[in-house]
């Protein structure tokens, strides 16, 4: 790693612009740059975010740069795309995403990229999928947020539904960022206790509000950008310190949990070489079933997007 440390973002607009804030106001790295296909709204976001910067405990510098910023990046950051409109599920914007993939993996797999890549672009699992095989790297270097911003929904709403901090949940919802997700109920502590010991708390609203939490703010306001940028920023900072965390993110499935050959949200013990482990967790026989679903629709998914825009 460059020892001024660097994070690249492809895209600029709402996504990837709070992202660069989010780096810049945690200070997790010395050095971001934004790049988008508009040059102009990359330099505008990135001044912006500069603005910020008078406040923060230590200087960062943020400007707008070109495709030639990614190869040397510590850490390149996916965010292009168009955004979610209401009532579109994830999965409606393949077609466009791997479209513009397609000529984006093209032009960076010459360049050598030598950093992590990670992807923040929906459909999450399908687009980091298609990106580590579009660049030819290791599932260890690009990997997708998955479900970790599905996580931070679902402890946030376990702490509305049983009263408890935040700090005192644990649990994970793994599967496909999206409408198949699901949550190992076996595996949750509430208090160091096991969802059992909280027989007022309903799985199935518990799922349900964490798959609809996305929508739910879409329908309100338009887009999300804040919960996605504050997990990126985690994640990236705990990348960059070696914390060796364990983090649900979307990456390749090597015989992991019965799966081979798909992206998605599964525990990982993440480091500065990127992922380092992935932890299988034991499922019950109903929550393998529920994590072997998921996997379909992303499989079914990733057949799909390589039929839309074919990799050489």
């Amino acid at each position: 790693m460059n020892s001024q440390r660097k994070i690249t973002i492809l895209g600029a607009g709402h996504v990837g612009s709070h992202c660069a804030m989010a780096l810049a106001a945690g200070a997790v790295c010395e050095e971001i740059v934004l790049v988008d296909a508009l040059p102009e709204k990359a330099a505008a976001q990135a001044l912006d975010v500069a603005d910020a910067l008078s406040f923060p405990p230590r200087p960062v510098t943020v400007r707008a740069g070109t495709l030639a910023d990614c190869a040397d990046a510590d850490i390149l950051v996916v965010a292009i795309g168009k955004p979610r409109l209401p009532g579109q599920t994830r999965l409606d914007l393949l077609a466009d995403s791997v479209r513009s993939l397609q000529e984006l993996t093209a032009q960076l797999r010459p360049m050598g990229v030598k950093g992590l890549v990670i992807s923040i672009t929906n459909p999450a699992d399908i687009v980091a999928d298609y990106l580590r095989r579009g660049l030819g790297l290791p599932r260890s270097r690009v990997f997708g947020t998955g479900t970790l911003l599905d996580t931070a929904r679902l402890i946030r709403i376990f702490s509305e539904e049983s009263g408890l901090a935040r700090s005192s949940i644990s649990a994970f919802s793994m599967g496909e960022h999206g409408d198949s997700s699901m949550v190992p109920f076996s595996q949750v502590r509430l208090g160091g206790l096991p969802f059992e010991a909280y027989p007022n708390l309903s799985r199935e609203r518990i799922l349900e509000r964490t798959r609809r939490a996305g929508m739910d703010v879409i329908e309100a306001k338009g887009s999300t950008e804040f919960g996605i940028s504050q997990a990126l920023a985690s994640l990236c900072g705990s990348i960059l310190a070696d914390e060796k965390r364990v983090l649900p993110l979307s990456v390749e499935l090597q015989g992991e949990y019965g799966q081979t050959g798909v992206h998605c949200g599964v525990p990982c013990r993440v480091g500065r070489q990127g992922i380092e482990e992935i932890v299988v967790l034991p499922l019950t026989a109903q929550e393998q079933q529920q994590l072997d679903a998921s996997c379909q629709v992303i499989r079914s998914h990733i057949e799909s997007g390589l039929e839309i825009a074919p990799l050489p």
